[in-house]
């Protein structure tokens, strides 16, 4: 997982923040070992903000990856990084609940979860009334 860690490190050089200027990197890890990286963008207009690990997860949709078995985010913060809601939700799509999310800043504090300690009773495609 150092690896994704260093990753996700790297993006968050990347990261677009001239409004909060909270910097935060993701790397997510597909099955067969490729890496996507991504950074948090932000916009003036508050809302239209997207999160490092939508950013990542959404690129690596993109080129056709549909399940992340583990994705690393990084910030600087006191603490390991928590994601938003919305990005756990996302998490949820594209994840299997025993996925791992690893947490951590730049002092390389670590915390390590599977994505159903994260969000349990999440919504998903098994809940979808119409399936």
């Amino acid at each position: 997982m150092d690896k994704l860690i260093e990753a996700a490190r790297k993006a968050w050089q990347q990261a677009y923040v001239p409004y909060s200027h909270f910097a935060v990197g993701a790397a997510v890890l597909t099955d067969d070992g490729k890496i996507f990286q991504g950074c948090n963008i932000e916009n003036g207009s508050y809302s239209m903000t997207i999160c490092a690990e939508r950013v990542a997860m959404f690129k690596a949709v993109y080129e056709g990856y549909h399940h992340f078995k583990a994705i690393a985010i990084v910030g600087d913060t006191h603490e390991a990084i928590s994601p938003c809601g919305a990005c756990r939700q996302v998490m949820t799509e594209f994840m299997q609940p025993e996925d791992q999310v690893i947490l951590t800043n730049l002092q390389g504090d670590v915390k390590q979860f599977s994505v159903a300690e994260l969000l349990p009773y999440s919504f998903s495609l098994k809940d979808d009334p119409i399936k």
